[in-house]
């Protein structure tokens, strides 16, 4: 059976546990044909998901929320990194001062920049400092945070995982502050949800049940085996194999979940989150509706 599923963005070693499978003959095992599908924009798994169109939607559970439709189901998290808002050192006392700064982000819209804005509040409220929405601006760039805060001029970037800005900071010794969970006080959302279905479990739930099981006992499987983690990628990517991107893999293996599985207590306190923002108000219905007992 064909189980059609769209990314979130380009594929990247977020995704390895599922490269694996399909690399290592483990889903065709069981009968499984997996498709990898990159979208065209961000949101895009969202709209396809609900037309019927593929079967599973990998994102971050801010969306989940954030797109929340009758019928979307959790089939639960796959990796989780810290994420958040990295500032360039020599930007930090324009910060503390509240002088305006330049944030580049892929996606600049109200919802994510309230939300940025809102970590950078936190923090500099932890820190004794406060900021003023009219000293940060959002501007909609693309993924190269770190070549675009060295070329563009910009202060800081926002939607930055750790396991790929942060550790391409560190080899390159570009000074930061990283604004996480850890130094500013929100609950954490930089992590991706598989997302599918009501009427996808009706008619592929035994299907989605192994892709399931197999996807975790790959993620257990890399976590073990580094190396082999490393030729996977490079050979089912047809991507030479760089110091950079060898870091990022080491760094994301840790961060893949042995065990998949939808979780209603995991996300409570990012709905509460978005609902304080008055970004996102889900009912108590809506929100259990979502997971799968």
């Amino acid at each position: 059976m064909k189980l059609k599923i769209a990314l979130e963005w380009f594929l990247n070693p977020d995704h390895l546990p599922m490269i694996a499978g399909i690399y290592g003959g483990k889903y065709a095992q069981e009968g499984l044909e997996v498709e990898l599908i990159e979208p065209k924009e961000h949101y895009d798994g969202f709209k396809v998901l609900q037309n019927g169109e593929i079967d599973i939607h990998v994102n971050e559970p801010l969306h989940l929320f954030e797109h929340y439709f009758d019928g979307v189901k959790s089939l639960g998290c796959f990796f989780e990194t810290r994420g958040g808002v990295m500032i360039r050192a020599s930007s930090i006392e324009k910060l503390r001062n509240n002088q305006p700064i330049k944030i580049t982000t892929p996606a600049s819209n109200p919802i994510t920049d309230k939300i940025g804005f809102e970590i950078l509040a936190r923090y500099a409220l932890k820190n004794g400092f406060e900021l003023s929405k009219e000293s940060v601006a959002f501007i909609e760039t693309d993924f190269y945070h770190l070549k675009n805060m060295r070329k563009g001029g910009y202060d800081g970037a926002w939607l930055c995982f750790y396991n790929f800005e942060g550790i391409e900071a560190k080899l390159s010794g570009f000074d930061n502050l990283f604004i996480d969970q850890f130094e500013s006080p929100y609950p954490n959302f930089s992590a991706l949800e598989m997302i599918t279905t009501q009427e996808v479990l009706n008619k592929k739930g035994e299907a989605i049940r192994k892709f399931i099981k197999i996807t975790s006992n790959m993620a257990q499987y890399l976590s073990k085996n580094p190396l082999e983690a490393k030729t996977i990628y490079y050979d089912y990517t047809k991507s030479s194999a760089t110091a950079l991107m060898d870091n990022i893999i080491i760094d994301t293996l840790p961060r893949l979940e042995p065990i998949i599985k939808s979780d209603a207590s995991r996300w409570r306190e990012l709905a509460n989150f978005l609902e304080e923002l008055e970004l996102v108000k889900l009912s108590q219905e809506q929100y259990n509706n979502i997971w799968i007992d």
